[in-house]
């Protein structure tokens, strides 16, 4: 089953350019079928680009997923059009009563400011109180996993002084969990972040169990007990040259960027990059979307508000 998104999505078309399948709401709503419903905060400032990356992953999965784009009430974008935020996008505040399967938090670039310093801070506490409560399984990337692992266990990231960055070699720490089934004994995935929270401190809390890492990247893959939060660290859902465009808008700013580790040829930035992380990722999200949110969620979305979870699946 494919992915169902409003139609003249531009990532339609971007998508069917690889052979992905991306059903348009307005055949899906043919189909006598309770569909997934699942909803992309979507942080980045390059909006399209992530919905991209994001839908993509979604994609390769037989459920059929439908995907609510939203944005904040309280913050403007300043790098995607309102045309596109106002055809595309909901507001949190439209939604808020709704229930869904699953929510997926994008990253955002906030590495150098205290959560508090953020000025849409305020709302997103609202948004995780609210996923606790409407929402089976939630998923964070990047900047909000630290940040949701803050908020909800008070675990402080450090800020290091150079950025991780690059693509970098992984073990799998849970043999025989739901959501790593299927990992290879080592695999690839892209990192870009200053921010480090240590495998010490989760192992602080019990709740947390960390599925994967290395002594490189720390913690990269992380759950509750439950599976009702899903924390990753990296980036699996990049592009081959996501990380080239970082590196160059570096250069221009004339900081004095490191080369992306284990990425360019031969450390080269001349030489294009290959993707090596793609089947990883969408293992990872096959995964999420099977145990922890099909196979949890109940086929009555009004009883998510209940805590109604029936996960056979807890590792």
């Amino acid at each position: 089953m494919p992915i169902t998104v409003q139609d003249q999505l531009p990532a339609i078309a971007a998508l069917r350019n690889e052979n992905v399948f991306v059903m348009p709401q307005s055949r899906a709503k043919t189909q006598e079928i309770r569909p997934m419903r699942l909803a992309i905060l979507n942080l980045m400032p390059n909006k399209v680009e992530t919905e991209v990356q994001f839908i993509r992953l979604l994609a390769n999965s037989p459920l059929q997923v439908n995907v609510d784009l939203l944005r904040l009430d309280t913050h403007r974008s300043k790098n995607t059009s309102e045309q596109h935020l106002d055809t595309f996008y909901r507001y949190f505040s439209e939604i808020k009563d709704d229930n869904y399967d699953a929510l997926i938090i994008t990253g955002a670039p906030l590495a150098h400011l205290e959560y508090e310093d953020v000025g849409y801070w305020q709302e997103l506490e609202v948004i995780l109180n609210w996923a606790e409560s409407h929402v089976t399984s939630t998923l964070f990337s990047c900047w909000a996993a630290h940040a949701s692992l803050f908020h909800h266990y008070g675990l402080k990231r450090e800020l290091k002084k150079n950025k991780l960055c690059g693509v970098f070699k992984h073990q799998c720490f849970s043999e025989h969990g739901a959501l790593t089934r299927g990992f290879d004994d080592d695999f690839l995935v892209p990192h870009s972040r200053y921010g480090n929270i240590s495998l010490a401190q989760i192992a602080t809390v019990p709740e947390l169990e960390v599925l994967a890492g290395s002594d490189k990247v720390g913690a990269y893959l992380v759950k509750n007990q439950s599976g009702s939060q899903v924390f990753i660290t990296g980036h699996p859902e990049y592009e081959a040259d996501t990380l080239a465009g970082e590196y160059a808008r570096d250069v221009a700013k004339g900081t004095d960027a490191a080369i992306p580790e284990n990425y360019f040829r031969n450390d080269e930035p001349k030489n294009e990059p290959s993707k090596t992380w793609q089947s990883h990722a969408f293992l990872l999200f096959s995964n999420w979307l099977n145990y922890y949110v099909y196979q949890t969620t109940p086929y009555d979305i009004k009883l998510i508000s209940q805590d109604v979870r029936t996960n056979n699946y807890a590792e």
